[in-house]
């Protein structure tokens, strides 16, 4: 082994056990890719942040960006710095410019532009280097651009659920052709006072939701129907708010002409699944006359997030 390999591989493993930090960055937009453009040229610009992955679909119109950076602490530990901070605000201000919430429109519900922005730890970080991060994004969005701010999980004083909060902002409602979200159909005034950013609300911004937690896996469930209504029944009966699988949240959804989906957050993927989901979505779907596709997942595992932040940093350095 020569000593560029020894160097390279020293620094793969120093860089595992460093403190890193990701953003799950969701934007009510897909199918303008001139927007989307401006919006990853925004992140790119410190090339110490990472785009590690990306997943959009254009029938609910959205996007979901991954983003990874390191975190810097003072001598007492305390974090102080990531390139993520930047990164994040910069993305919500070049989404801010391009998108109007007022012209959006698509089957998967929201309620701003810049919709939700979720950090987790990644290899030695913890939880509250993660809600440092979020806060510090949640102010910065509050005043720079005037957007009323929801925090969640552990960058809340309570440790609020972001379900709760999308529940009392009207989040699940459709309210366009009885299964799509147009346009802001809420109150100006909102009828719950955000945590940071003005109480009365853009129509063109919507509101933003941030909050940190722990790795959080999302899985897709297609369902061979167009009757939306059997596909949220299931729905409910998977999730835990309907008496089916502890720590798994669901939403059922139109997807495309001919189908429908259960859209799962799996809040604590080691203890129940993606393989647990499946079985039971195709057991209910079953009762109810239906056949179920394969499922998947919308996003990576912590541990190939942490791969490809690696490669990327080693290929811009070599």
């Amino acid at each position: 082994m020569d000593f560029n390999q020894t160097f390279d591989n020293d620094k793969k493993k120093t860089m595992k056990q460093a403190m890193l930090l990701c953003c799950k960055v969701y934007i009510s937009e897909s199918r303008n890719e001139a927007a989307l453009d401006l919006i990853e040229r925004a992140a790119r610009r410190d090339g110490e942040t990472v785009i590690v992955n990306k997943f959009k679909d254009d029938d609910y119109n959205r996007v979901r960006y991954n983003l990874v950076s390191y975190v810097v602490h003072d001598s007492l530990g305390c974090p102080i710095y990531t390139p993520l901070q930047q990164s994040v605000v910069a993305m919500a201000e070049a989404a801010y410019g391009a998108v109007n919430l007022e012209a959006h429109s698509g089957a998967h519900p929201r309620l701003g532009v810049v919709d939700d922005i979720v950090c987790h730890p990644l290899a030695r970080a913890s939880l509250d280097e993660a809600a440092w991060l979020a806060k510090t994004i949640a102010s910065d969005i509050g005043s720079r651009f005037q957007v009323p701010v929801y925090l969640y999980g552990a960058a809340h004083p309570t440790g609020r659920a972001l379900e709760a909060i999308r529940r009392e902002l009207g989040f699940y409602r459709p309210n366009f052709m009885g299964n799509l979200w147009a346009g802001w159909a809420q109150p100006e005034i909102l009828p719950e006072k955000p945590d940071l950013g003005p109480e009365s609300v853009s129509r063109a911004r919507g509101v933003a939701m941030v909050g940190a937690r722990p790795w959080v896996s999302t899985y897709n469930v297609p369902i061979i129907s167009t009757d939306v209504s059997a596909t949220r029944r299931i729905a409910l009966m998977v999730s835990a708010r309907g008496g089916g699988l502890p720590t798994v949240q669901t939403l059922g959804l139109v997807h495309g002409e001919d189908s429908t989906e259960i859209a799962c957050m799996l809040l604590e993927p080691n203890q129940i699944g993606a393989d647990r989901v499946q079985k039971q979505v195709e057991l209910l779907a079953a009762g109810e006359g239906l056949d179920v596709e394969k499922g998947y997942f919308t996003d990576v595992p912590p541990e190939i997030i942490i791969e490809r932040y690696i490669k990327s940093i080693s290929n811009d350095s070599s």
